[in-house]
């Protein structure tokens, strides 16, 4: 009976839907995460009738004709990058960005990798890095004998030294932005990479044309909506249990049919 694959495709794709919610829910309280969202595709028609066939000799046509569905399958689990909150953290090395664009990061394989999160601290050797250690690009140094560091909207790193009166530069900053941001390979640790969807890197300094802005003592919070992630939940959970419903009235159906006598 068609019906039991059929259902049993919908049960899937709903396991699916609720993996990626259950991963937004997971990373609300992640700096810079940007939920997901599943999106299906119904599978291949059963054409039993063609829609537009000839059906007496007078030239009449079947108007609609008779297409059975195969299911449903996971079309896509795309990237939602709309702004999130800023939190004040008041350490002089947060940065959040608001609007386009992603940090640089140096990784330890030489690569380029790209992030919205911002909770950057200084090395033993003085540079700006990630919480995982890895080098913010173009490299930062701050002396060790800095008094404050100040980085303005536009990325400008500005440092006051023991016994100076005025900063001085330390480095600028800048920002790398996609043509399709939702089409960066995630690999984790607030991590991606380029890829072919993403398009190649644009970089630029921080409030010029098509790229944000920088902000000092904030981070950007996850962009996660506990309210629409649990109605998406219970949607989900529903969904799953009318396709299990439809398994087991398919399985009566079957039942029926294997008790009829000669």
């Amino acid at each position: 009976m068609q019906a039991l694959r059929t259902a049993a495709t919908g049960m899937a794709a709903q396991q699916l839907n609720v993996e990626v919610i259950s991963n937004n829910i997971a990373n609300m309280n992640t700096v810079g995460f940007k939920k997901q969202r599943a999106e299906f595709q119904d599978l291949l028609y059963n054409t039993i009738e063609r829609a537009g066939a000839q059906s007496s000799e007078q030239g009449t046509i079947v108007p609609t004709g008779v297409q059975v569905g195969g299911g449903v399958k996971a079309g896509s689990v795309y990237r939602i990058t709309e702004q999130g909150s800023m939190t004040r953290t008041d350490n002089q090395y947060d940065l959040g960005i608001e609007g386009r664009g992603y940090f640089q990061v140096l990784m330890p394989s030489g690569e380029t990798a790209y992030t919205r999160a911002g909770n950057f601290a200084v090395s033993d050797q003085g540079n700006l890095v990630t919480e995982d250690g890895y080098q913010v690009q173009p490299a930062i140094t701050v002396p060790t004998d800095a008094t404050s560091v100040t980085i303005s909207k536009s990325g400008q790193v500005q440092v006051t030294q023991a016994g100076a009166t005025a900063p001085t530069v330390a480095g600028q900053l800048e920002l790398a932005t996609f043509v399709n941001e939702a089409g960066l390979d995630a690999i984790g640790d607030n991590l991606f990479l380029e890829s072919a969807a993403s398009g190649p890197a644009t970089t630029g300094t921080p409030g010029t044309t098509g790229i944000g802005t920088l902000l000092q003592g904030y981070t950007e919070a996850s962009n996660v909506d506990a309210v629409s992630e649990i109605t998406a939940l219970i949607v989900a959970q529903r969904s799953y249990e009318m396709n299990s419903k439809v398994i087991t009235a398919a399985d009566d159906m079957l039942q029926a049919t294997a008790q009829l006598k000669a």
